[in-house]
């Protein structure tokens, strides 16, 4: 993986990299929530896509429920919408160290690790990422988005002791994808957006770093995903976490961030899910992608995205722009 992150870098017509996992509700004829019990339909789904689209890679659901649910969070499910935890199962210093790790395999996560294994059975032309979640985001999740917040300044050791924890089941988890053949896993950490670069680094790049360390290899690589709008301000704390690459939210504009990311390192953003992937119109898709191909385009370590996951219903008009936008711009 170390050798395809250089020729990424050395390839001068760069494939784009999408979140792009959900819309194959379109192709496949099930629902979220039934995507969201079956490995076969989810691993089906990424074969649709990988199909369709001239991606760089596969990346599987990004579903920030999955871990929380394993810890014993309540979620919420709908047809059309990415599942979501509802309340906070800790919230007290002695329920954080009666929290339990659970086993990676309990919950859904024997479903997301079967639809992986799947996958690399069907997609042979490209590599195959997994979706989990970030330390701080799965933290924030168990005692609650906003008490987490509040955990940073009133109980900080509360909140590491959550994070201990967070951290140990993630490890356990992104090492059984590595063993059933991923090639990597973008790690989402949304919630570390929300930090100051002070707290982040306190809060959310250690824990990621020794994940990394503990998981990272040349046959396996970590990407760092990070949707906030202070991203730019707690870049060399976000570097210093030592993924491979780092896909960014379009909180941020590209065109700012990349004069300060590290040649080595693949940036990787950020056309607006939501309102272009979702709510745009196949000219939009098509001129917001192509501008900022124009400008970011010229950085060898750039590559095109979207901004964050791409929602369910997304048209796939909209989609099929999206990587148009990218073959004209790569065409010469």
């Amino acid at each position: 993986m170390y050798k395809w992150l250089e020729a990424v870098r050395n390839n001068p017509k760069k494939k784009p990299m999408p979140v792009l996992s959900y819309p194959a509700i379109q192709m496949t004829g099930v629902n979220v929530r039934e995507l969201s019990f079956s490995a076969e339909a989810q691993a089906r789904g990424m074969k649709l896509v990988a199909d369709r689209t001239d991606a760089l890679a596969s990346v599987s659901l990004m579903d920030l429920s999955v871990e929380a649910e394993c810890f014993g969070s309540q979620v919420r499910m709908t047809e059309d919408e990415v599942p979501t935890v509802v309340g906070a199962i800790v919230t007290t210093p002695e329920e954080a160290e009666a929290l339990q790790v659970p086993a990676v395999g309990s919950g859904r996560t024997g479903i997301y690790l079967d639809a992986i294994a799947e996958a690399k059975k069907l997609i042979t032309d490209r590599p195959v990422f997994a979706g989990v979640i970030g330390p701080f985001s799965l933290a924030g999740r168990l005692v609650d988005v906003t008490e987490a917040m509040i955990l940073c300044f009133e109980d900080p050791d509360m909140l590491r002791t959550v994070l201990e924890k967070c951290t140990q089941f993630l490890v356990d988890y992104i090492k059984k994808y590595k063993e059933v053949g991923a090639d990597g896993v973008v790690i989402a950490e949304p919630l570390a957006g929300m930090l100051s670069p002070d707290l982040a680094a306190e809060f959310s790049h250690p824990y990621v770093k020794r994940i990394v360390d503990a998981c990272q290899d040349e046959n396996f690589i970590i990407v760092y995903h990070n949707c906030g709008n202070g991203t730019i301000r707690m870049l060399d704390g976000i570097v210093g976490t030592g993924c491979k690459a780092y896909h960014f939210g379009n909180a941020i504009d590209m065109r700012d961030l990349m004069p300060h990311m590290p040649s080595d390192c693949i940036a990787m953003g950020n056309v607006d899910p939501a309102g272009e992937f979702l709510n745009g119109t196949e000219q939009s898709v098509y001129d917001v992608t192509s501008a900022l191909l124009r400008d970011c385009g010229k950085y060898h370590n750039f590559v095109l995205s979207s901004g964050c996951d791409i929602p369910p219903r997304t048209p796939w008009k909209n989609i099929d722009a999206f990587f148009h936008g990218a073959k004209e711009y790569y065409r010469d």
